[in-house]
C-alpha cells in the first residue's frame, strides 16, 4: 500500500469520519420519524422491522467486510459500501410502502456494516506510527456527536419538511465522502491470495448471526421466549453454528480463523468489549424508562440526562486516543472496567427520589468507562494479530460490541417487562384496569401522554415504584456484566505482560 502524504491524510480522515457519521446518524435519526412514516405508509405491524432489518443486515455484513478487507482493496470496498448505502437511502426516501422501506433498510444496513468495518481499518492503515489510538478516537467521537444531533435533527426534518428527507439527507453527504475517498485514498491490495473465498463459512456465519440476533430482537416482544418461533430460531442458530465450526476447521483461508480464540489477547479483548457493550446499550435502551417512569421527568429531561452517556463515551475515547497507545492500552482497559463497575454499583442505589444530577454524573462515568474499554481493547486486538488480519481483528471487535449490545437489550427488555407487570399485578386492585391493559399491549405506552392522563396520584406513585423495582433487577444484571468486563481486562493485562 502506498502511504498517504501528510497533505492527503486529513482529507482521508474527514471522508472516513463523514461516512461513519452517515451510518451512525441513520441508526438514530429515524426514531423521530417513525410515527410519521407509519401514518403515511401504514404497516404498523412492521414498525419494529424498520429498525431490526437495518440492524441485522449491519451485524451480518460487519465480519464479512472485515474478511474481505484482508483480501481485497479497502479503497474499492469502501467505495462500494458507501455507494450501496447511498442508493439504499434514495430507495428508502422514495419508498411507496412499508415493505419496500424495510427492503431498502436491509441494503442500508449492508452498506453501513461495510462502512463501520472499513472506517476503522482505513484509519488504522493510514495512522502514523504510535498515533493509531489518537486517530481511532476521532471515530469514537462521531458516535457521541451523532447521538446528540440525530434525534433532534430528525424531529426538525419531520416537523418542517418530510420524513423522506431523513434519507435524502444522506445523498450529498455520501457523495462528498465518495468523491474524497476516490480522490485521496490510494488503490491497494493487502495480500493477494490464490485460494478461493470461504463462501461456505460466510454463509454459515451469516445464518448463525441472523438467527441468533433475531432471537434477542423478537424474544419477549413479538414472540414469547418459549414460543415455537424462538425455539425454531434457536435450533437453526445452533445448526449454523456447528456447521460454521466444522467448515472453518477445514477451510484453507477461513473467514474467521478459530485459532484466534486461543490467543488470550484476542479472546479476552473481545470478551471485554462484549460485556461493556452489553451493559452500556442496556442503559441506552432502558434508562429512559427509569427516568420518565420512576422519576416522573419530562422527555426533554430524559434526553438531556441521556446525553451524559454519549458525552462520557466520546470523552473517554478521546482521552485514551490522545494519551495512550501501545502498551498503555492494557492499563486503560483495566481502568475503564473499574469505572464501569463503580458506576454500575452506584445505580443499585437509584430510587424514585434520586436526582437528575446524580443520574447525570453516574451515567457520565459509565460512558467514560465504555470509551476507555472499547478503544483500548480494539488497539490491543489489532496489535495481537498480524497486519494481514487487520480487517478481521477490527471487524470482529466491532461485531463483539454489536452482539453484546443486542443480547443486553434483549435480555434486560424481557426482565424489565416481566418485572414491571408482576410488580403492578400485585397492586392491580388499586390501578385502573385500562392502565394495566395498556401496559400489557405495549410497554412503550408508558411514554405516551394519553396513558399518563389515565393515572391518578395513587396510580402514579405505584407505577413509579414498580418501574424502580423492575429497573433495580436490570441494574444488577448490568453490574454483573461490568464485573465480567473488569475480570477480562485484568486477565488481559496479565496475559499481555506475560507474552
Amino acid at each position: 500500500m502506498q502511504e498517504p502524504t501528510s497533505k492527503d491524510r486529513p482529507f482521508i480522515i474527514i471522508a472516513a469520519l463523514l461516512a461513519l457519521f452517515l451510518g451512525a446518524l441513520d441508526a438514530l435519526i429515524i426514531s423521530a420519524a417513525m410515527p410519521s412514516i407509519v401514518t403515511d405508509l401504514g404497516g404498523l405491524t412492521l414498525y419494529s422491522w424498520v429498525y431490526s432489518a437495518y440492524f441485522l443486515a449491519r451485524a451480518v455484513s460487519l465480519p464479512v467486510f472485515g474478511k474481505l478487507a484482508d483480501r481485497y482493496s479497502t479503497r474499492g470496498l469502501f467505495l462500494f459500501s458507501i455507494t450501496v448505502f447511498l442508493l439504499a437511502s434514495i430507495a428508502a426516501g422514495a419508498a411507496p410502502s412499508m415493505t419496500i422501506l424495510i427492503g431498502a433498510r436491509v441494503f442500508q444496513g449492508i452498506g453501513s456494516g461495510g462502512i463501520f468495518a472499513l472506517v476503522y481499518i482505513v484509519l488504522s492503515d493510514i495512522s502514523p506510527p504510535g498515533e493509531r489510538g489518537k486517530t481511532l478516537s476521532l471515530a469514537s467521537s462521531v458516535w457521541g456527536i451523532s447521538s446528540i444531533i440525530g434525534p433532534t435533527l430528525g424531529g426538525v426534518i419531520v416537523t418542517y419538511v418530510s420524513w423522506r428527507w431523513i434519507f435524502f439527507l444522506n445523498v450529498p453527504l455520501a457523495l462528498a465522502s465518495l468523491a474524497t475517498i476516490s480522490r485521496y485514498l490510494q488503490q491497494q491490495a493487502r495480500t493477494p491470495k490464490k485460494v478461493p473465498l470461504d463462501i461456505a463459512g460466510i454463509t454459515c456465519l451469516s445464518g448463525f448471526i441472523l438467527c441468533f440476533l433475531t432471537i434477542f430482537i423478537t424474544g419477549g416482544r413479538e414472540y414469547g421466549w418459549s414460543s415455537s418461533e424462538i425455539l425454531g430460531l434457536s435450533v437453526l442458530s445452533a445448526i449454523f453454528g456447528v456447521l460454521f465450526i466444522i467448515i472453518e476447521k477445514r477451510a484453507v483461508d477461513p473467514v474467521l480463523d478459530l485459532r484466534f480464540f486461543s490467543q488470550p489477547v484476542f479472546a479476552l479483548g473481545n470478551g471485554a468489549a462484549f460485556c461493556a457493550s452489553f451493559a452500556i446499550f442496556s442503559l441506552f435502551a432502558y434508562v429512559p424508562l427509569f427516568i420518565e417512569g420512576a422519576l416522573a421527568k419530562t422527555p426533554m429531561q430524559v434526553g438531556l440526562t441521556m446525553l451524559s452517556l454519549s458525552l462520557g463515551w466520546s470523552m473517554g475515547s478521546l482521552v485514551i486516543g490522545r494519551f495512550v497507545d501501545g502498551p498503555g492500552s492494557k492499563q486503560a482497559a483495566v481502568l475503564g472496567g473499574f469505572i464501569l463497575v463503580l458506576s454500575s454499583a452506584a445505580m443499585l442505589f437509584f430510587n424514585p427520589q434520586t436526582s437528575l444530577a446524580v443520574c447525570f454524573l453516574v451515567f457520565l462515568l459509565a460512558g467514560l468507562g465504555m470509551g476507555f474499554v472499547t478503544l483500548s481493547t480494539m488497539l490491543l486486538v489489532q496489535a495481537d494479530l498480524s497486519k494481514v488480519n487487520l480487517g478481521v481483528a477490527t471487524a470482529f471487535n466491532q461485531f463483539s460490541r454489536t452482539l453484546g449490545g443486542t443480547m443486553g437489550v434483549g435480555i434486560c427488555g424481557g426482565v424489565v417487562t416481566t418485572g414491571l407487570l408482576n410488580n403492578l399485578q400485585e397492586s392491580s386492585a388499586m390501578i385502573p384496569s385500562a392502565v394495566m391493559d395498556s401496559l400489557h399491549k405495549s410497554m412503550e405506552n408508558l411514554f405516551r401522554e394519553e396513558f399518563r392522563q389515565m393515572l391518578n396520584e395513587q396510580s402514579k406513585a405505584l407505577l413509579s415504584l414498580a418501574v424502580s423495582n423492575a429497573m433495580s433487577t436490570v441494574f444488577w444484571i448490568i453490574l454483573a456484566a461490568t464485573l465480567l468486563c473488569l475480570v477480562c481486562t485484568v486477565l488481559l493485562r496479565g496475559k499481555v505482560q506475560a507474552t
